[in-house]
């Protein structure tokens, strides 16, 4: 199973100047392809007649050399690989844009997002990466052993910089404590369970939130481009870099916990867009990270050889009874008690709807073949291996 992987590097002063450099190259190189595409399409628009080629990632870099480097010679102080990236990514963008996947691709602003992607001759060491041009790079933390990547990206987050590339494992084959499970993701609690368990967000925006208003409110009247507003934007982006790690780290813990030791997995396919467009839950929603949630399930459900079974976001999993199974007509946010006019039963809102996921993924398999036994089977063969 190919994964990535990234760690944060441990450089100098020569070397984040290099670093800064390549990034804007990139960045610049973007922008200005950004703005010939815009160009391109402006010319068809208003000339329908007199169609000219969209141009692809090759045209673009032809027209690099022949029009931007010419005359920049700053770009040929980095490596060839940033601005050839830089407008992959940017012709990717754009397929995605036709295809109506993304928005129209916006341009880059320095100091946002700043990163670049670099190939050839890379080397992996214990503590050190050796990427072309730059050279030699310290980290902080040790690499596995035996990788040889074809390509890595260098990221800036705040004043750190990270690499990142994709390594290859194989996968672990844990034991299952639960066959099925149903998870309903919520504001409340993050995670509930089908069994009972309850697992809280970390909601560290609305832990940090007085703290980055007061930098943010402190940062108003700092004249652009000063040495104090410089210093009042780096501890911004300091502070909202610990809020997303503090966020990731809690998104880590449970998902590694649910694909450990769950073998079916039931979770609701939440339009997350559509939930964020409610401007009295938005923040709520943003802070506790549904879609990275699913994201980070994925991917470990492939690594510790569980299955994800991912249910029709209009399955009424909310208003149905996990007991008798009748619907109910309506329910509002406010009721946080589930009860049913049928039957009587009476239960959490959320445990309840956990329990008709659960239900749902066990059709879903069964649907496909994977009856009790074989699940059992596997169970057993996977507690035999690992033995």
């Amino acid at each position: 199973m190919i994964i990535g992987f990234q760690t944060k590097l441990k450089v100098n002063k020569k070397q984040l100047a290099v670093l800064a450099q390549h990034a804007g190259t990139a960045r610049h190189a973007y922008n200005q392809g950004l703005a010939l595409c815009k160009e391109v399409l402006k010319h068809n628009r208003v000339n329908p007649e007199d169609k000219i080629k969209f141009p692809s990632a090759i045209d673009l870099h032809k027209w690099l050399i022949a029009s931007i480097k010419a005359r920049l010679p700053w770009y040929y102080e980095v490596s060839k690989c940033a601005p050839q990236y830089a407008l992959r990514s940017l012709s990717d963008a754009f397929k995605a844009f036709f295809k109506k996947l993304r928005g129209f691709p916006n341009f880059k602003k320095k100091g946002r997002n700043d990163s670049f992607t670099l190939d050839g001759s890379i080397h992996v060491d214990h503590h050190k990466v050796k990427v072309p041009v730059i050279g030699w790079v310290k980290t902080y933390e040790r690499l596995p052993h035996g990788v040889k990547p074809k390509s890595v990206t260098i990221s800036r987050q705040a004043d750190s910089w990270f690499i990142s590339f994709k390594i290859k494992i194989e996968t672990i084959h844990t034991p299952k404590a639960i066959d099925f499970v149903g998870v309903d993701l919520g504001i409340n609690h993050l995670a509930t369970l089908s069994t009972g368990e309850m697992f809280d967000g970390a909601k560290s925006y609305k832990r940090y939130y007085k703290k980055l208003s007061r930098m943010q409110w402190l940062n108003r009247h700092k004249q652009i481009g000063s040495a104090n507003q410089k210093k009042a934007t780096l501890k911004a982006a300091r502070l909202h870099q610990k809020i997303a790690n503090v966020r990731k780290d809690t998104l880590h813990k449970i998902t590694t916990h649910i694909s450990k030791n769950h073998a079916v997995i039931g979770i609701e396919d939440l339009n997350v867009s559509g939930m964020m467009a409610n401007r009295k839950l938005s923040k709520a929603i943003a802070d506790m990270g549904f879609y990275e949630f699913r994201r980070q399930l994925e991917y470990k459900t492939q690594l510790h050889g569980s299955k994800l079974v991912i249910v029709d976001r209009f399955y009424p999993s909310s208003k149905t009874c996990s007991n008798c199974g009748v619907k109910k007509e309506s329910l509002s946010l406010k009721e946080r008690v589930f009860k049913c006019e049928h039957c009587g039963f009476e239960c959490d809102r959320d445990l309840n709807a956990s329990v008709n996921l659960s239900k749902a993924a066990r059709s879903v398999v069964s649907a496909c073949g994977l009856v009790d036994a074989d699940i059992a089977r596997l169970k057993q063969e996977e507690n035999v291996s690992n033995c």
